[in-house]
């Protein structure tokens, strides 16, 4: 049999390691941590009985991915829980936009401009299969359908400019607080595209929490590794890619920076290559706060305490002031925040009356600033009251991020900056962006495409790749559980 080398646990070394271990290959998954996971980390940090998300809470992309629909994480224990209402965007004065998954009535709550809403999104939900297929796709080769793209070329450019089609204060500022998942200058083509991306799928396969905690969907990936002969080997750095030279296959769920340093002078890379990994550019940081409280946050607007996800960023000119700020290195006292209450949408996550409140703010790339005052004071912002109800609270600034993950590299979790040229060639501009010059050595991180997100779909098409070059196997490996097989308890 052959075996494989995974290094790194994140949602696509373990999406790797299914598909190969499915192939029936003997694959072995080294972890620096303690837990498997990366940005699937869940666990307790001030009470026992109460669990936070270390990195990702919701999880779009793991509803609507191809991979993990055939992996079906449901029939496996994971429990993906829908908020009728997928975010919102508090205003000043205490008004409130608000995106329900059911798309009329975020048209209603819209007014005038929820014709226009409807008319953006509602094809994009219609075909929400091509689109996302289009999005979480190698990156490389012409789509099988026109659909999609011809759906997008009608839509980013007109919500690109500094200008939008939308008239109301609520429906742009709506909207931009999705761009803002991009992390980086607004508008952009980008941004706008991720904006139509993860705003469509609000309303098509939803912006889904696992009950439990995101470290179920990790879980649930190994213990299908495992169910098919994989060893996982935690609390294990691979320094040297000289280390693994037993293994044929190796796949590297590393950000170019760490590839570079594995490889080292030892291992003979192309001065071309290895200067296009030293060239790969990385974004703004995210600053991360945790809080227990005990009580629900006091949103100045009700409505904003039923969203599944919350976004603070004023209007939408202050957010692209905020973030375009953000992008040039440029520190600011009113960052854009994302902000989870878990328990809205999932309440076994609440013990008592103590919950755990998630939230990261948007900072310069390897800010080093304590961010959980400044988070703290952007939620007062909009809930007044919420400092009275916080028990416990732990910040993890841009540069501590790094250092909990190298791959982070200055507090980046998207794995590099989603420019129009790094989403189109990322790591860097190779036919199969996910071999590397060193034979049997490849990449599968968020810095290849399809990018960012817990989508597994980089680990999916690196292994399918590694599948066919070395195994002449070009039929994908079936995912899907049997009875008994690959659960989580």
């Amino acid at each position: 049999m052959t075996t494989a080398a995974i290094v790194g646990t994140g949602p696509n070394g373990l999406a790797a390691a299914v598909t190969l271990a499915r192939a029936g290959l003997d694959v072995t998954l080294f972890e620096k941590a303690d837990t498997i996971g990366g940005g699937l980390r869940s666990m307790p940090l001030f009470d026992r009985d109460v669990t936070h998300d270390i990195c990702s809470a919701v999880h779009p992309m793991a509803a609507a991915s191809a991979f993990f629909r055939q992996f079906e994480l449901p029939a496996r224990g994971v429990r993906l829980l829908q908020p009728d209402m997928p975010y919102a965007h508090p205003l000043p004065q205490g008004a409130a936009a608000v995106a329900w998954r059911d798309i009329d009535r975020t048209a209603r709550h819209l007014g005038q401009d929820g014709r226009r809403w409807t008319s953006l999104m509602a094809p994009l939900a219609d075909r929400s299969d091509e689109v996302v297929g289009l999005f979480l796709s190698p990156q490389r080769s012409l789509p099988r359908s026109l659909a999609a793209p011809l759906l997008l070329a009608r839509r980013v450019p007109a919500h690109t400019t500094s200008r939008t089609p939308f008239t109301t204060q609520a429906a742009r500022a709506l909207l931009t607080g999705v761009a803002a998942h991009a992390v980086g200058k607004l508008p952009s083509l980008t941004s706008t595209a991720v904006a139509l991306l993860l705003g469509h799928l609000a309303h098509s396969s939803g912006w889904p929490l696992p009950q439990g905690g995101s470290a179920r969907i990790a879980d649930a990936m190994a213990a299908d590794i495992t169910a098919h002969g994989g060893t996982i080997h935690t609390g294990h750095p691979i320094k040297d890619l000289a280390e693994l030279s037993a293994f044929p296959l190796v796949m590297l769920d590393v950000a170019p920076k760490v590839f570079l340093d594995m490889a080292g002078p030892r291992h003979t890379l192309p001065t071309r290559y290895r200067n296009a990994l030293r060239s790969y550019r990385y974004g703004p940081g995210a600053a991360k706060a945790d809080f227990l409280v005990n009580a629900p946050i006091p949103w100045s607007n009700p409505l904003v305490g039923k969203a599944g996800t919350v976004h603070l960023g004023g209007t939408r000119t202050d957010i692209l002031r905020q973030e375009t700020a953000t992008a040039a290195g440029r520190r600011t006292d009113t960052p854009f925040v994302l902000v989870v209450d878990p328990a809205v949408t999932d309440p076994s996550r609440a013990c008592g009356d103590r919950t755990p409140v998630w939230a990261y703010a948007h900072v310069p790339h390897g800010d080093t600033r304590d961010p959980v005052d400044l988070i703290r004071r952007r939620i007062e912002e909009y809930a007044p009251g919420f400092t009275d109800t916080v028990i416990a609270s732990r910040g993890l600034s841009a540069a501590q991020y790094e250092r909990y993950n190298p791959n982070y590299v200055g507090g980046d979790i998207s794995a590099g900056a989603l420019t129009l040229r790094q989403s189109l060639a990322r790591p860097t501009p190779r036919w199969d962006p996910y071999t590397t010059p060193l034979p049997g050595v490849y990449l599968c991180s968020a810095s290849t495409p399809p990018g960012p997100g817990v989508h597994g779909m980089c680990g999916y098409f690196a292994a399918l790749s590694a599948l066919r070059r070395h195994h002449a196997l070009h039929t994908p490996p079936d995912l899907s559980p049997k009875k008994g097989e690959g659960e989580v308890n």
